[in-house]
């Protein structure tokens, strides 16, 4: 079996975190958060074809960013923060814009905004930043699973692929992936707790 999370792991090596900006999967991370913006731009004109290619485009590098990063052993302290935001905003951006279109219904937008706005005053008050907790196996396959869905419902609206099973197979992923979620953004929720607390106890032990 391929594996999927995690690929480029290699055994035999123990990675160190890069102080630096410039590594190759931290320049993917900006290239892919530039073609959101292309993205909406195809939508808002109706140009759906483009607008597929675009979005797949950006999926398929959302894997190979965290890939090349374990691959190469250039996982950075900027790229630990930078990759899990660029998908943040990107699919908050690509939800608003499909319920704005008409594409996809309105819940997709609130399945995922009303979470990601818990997390961030939950770490404003108790980190005033981020938490810097690492991505839950959920948060990775909510992230595939919404990278997969939403291109299915574009590609309907290209001419010849307008088969009626591709937007109910695009809606299934994507409440799938709106579950998915709300059960990472739980997930992460409680970790921060977790760590707030460990954090408070150390600094009244020290």
């Amino acid at each position: 079996m391929i594996r999927v999370i995690g690929a480029g792991t290699r055994p035999d090596r123990v990675d160190t975190e890069l102080d630096t900006f410039w590594t190759v999967p931290n320049l993917i991370t900006v290239l892919r958060f530039l073609g959101v913006p292309l993205f909406v731009w195809f939508t808002v004109h109706e140009e759906y074809g483009p607008a597929f290619m675009t979005l797949v485009a950006v999926g398929c590098t959302d894997w190979v960013d965290g890939y090349l990063a374990r691959r190469l052993g250039q996982v950075s302290r900027v790229g630990k923060w930078l990759d899990p935001v660029a998908d943040r905003l990107a699919l908050i951006i690509v939800a608003t814009t499909f319920v704005v279109q008409g594409i996809a219904p309105s819940w997709l937008v609130l399945a995922i905004v009303i979470p990601d706005a818990v997390l961030i005053l939950n770490a404003l008050l108790l980190f005033r930043g981020s938490p810097n907790l690492p991505v839950s196996t959920i948060g990775k396959i909510r992230t595939a699973l919404l990278l997969l869905g939403a291109p299915l419902l574009l590609l309907e609206l290209v001419p010849g692929f307008g088969y009626g099973w591709l937007s109910a197979a695009g809606t299934g992923l994507l409440l799938l992936g709106c579950v998915g979620h709300i059960l990472a953004a739980a997930g992460y929720l409680r970790a921060s707790w977790l760590k707030h607390g460990r954090e408070r106890t150390a600094a009244g032990n020290g």
